[in-house]
């Protein structure tokens, strides 16, 4: 699952940089969303599929977001 994971934020990231929004929608651990897009992509049942990946170009510019609070940051201790 680890590798999955790294594998989407990867794709995200790839994705972004050509200038392509993405969302992240997770699937796995819930059955109620892993079986419609088993049966969608015809995957067997053996293969758990752990994320769908939107993506799209978008209506406006991307901008940087400066989400930095230096009360949240702790050094040496919590």
């Amino acid at each position: 699952m680890q590798d999955c994971a790294a594998a989407t934020q990867n794709l995200m990231l790839a994705a972004r940089a050509l200038g392509i929004g993405s969302v992240w929608c997770g699937l796995h651990p819930v059955e109620d969303r892993v079986a419609p897009i088993r049966r969608i992509l015809g995957l067997p049942e053996k293969i758990v599929p752990l994320s769908l990946v939107v993506m799209g170009y978008p209506e406006q510019e991307f901008s940087e977001a400066d989400r930095y609070q230096e009360a949240k940051v702790h050094h040496n201790h919590w």
